[in-house]
């Protein structure tokens, strides 16, 4: 029988399940933030996501098949989430010029004042991080791109805009070099979600 990365015995002495586990319960830490933050705003955790992503994101990465593929989620379970954001005032959807079955999803005056309550739900975190030393930040960082860009490339998670998958990156020696800024990038300057990303090959 396979070893399970939650069970303590399997972890003693093996660092990778403990990183794993250790993983989780930061997801769980995550988690919980989200439920908490939407169960004050009376919305779910899936339409708050959705509902920060459209504040940050360009109008074409603000599609129910766009957002399907962000979240991992059917295309169903992300449309009945927008119905009913709409529903409440939230977004508005508007019908593309060039296709009218396709539509662009816009916040509205209600919705940004959500996403202003709601953006910060996973701040808490923040100091605890702001305690890791800055040059050991940009290794974790680095590691943890490597370990997300991998997960990509399973097919475990969906498309990244971050560096590693970008064809705009290059690996510099054993530095990084971005050929849109045309610099060399140091560890914690690489980017998870970058508004300049083309997907490599």
């Amino acid at each position: 029988m396979n070893e399970s990365v939650f069970d303590p015995q399997a972890q003693i002495g093996n660092p990778d399940l403990k990183i794993i586990a250790s993983l989780e319960r930061l997801s769980e830490g995550f988690r919980v933030l989200l439920w908490e933050k939407a169960k004050i705003l009376g919305i779910s955790p899936i339409q708050i996501q959705i509902l920060v992503f459209i504040q940050f994101h360009s109008d074409e990465k603000c599609k129910v098949s766009y957002l399907a593929q962000e979240f991992c989620l059917t295309k169903p379970t992300v449309s009945e989430a927008v119905k009913s954001l709409e529903q409440k005032g939230l977004i508005v959807r508007q019908t593309e010029i060039t296709d009218t079955r396709s539509h662009t999803i816009h916040l509205t005056e209600a919705g940004k004042w959500v996403v202003a309550q709601a953006a910060g739900f996973a701040n808490p975190m923040l100091s605890s991080i702001a305690e890791i030393p800055s040059a050991e930040k940009g290794v974790l960082l680095e590691q943890l791109l490597g370990v997300i860009a991998k997960l990509q490339q399973a097919g475990i998670i969906s498309m990244q805009r971050m560096c590693f998958s970008c064809r705009f990156y290059q690996r510099n020696g054993e530095g990084h070099f971005c050929r849109f800024l045309h610099k060399s990038l140091d560890n914690s300057e690489l980017r998870l979600d970058c508004g300049e990303y083309e997907a490599a090959g």
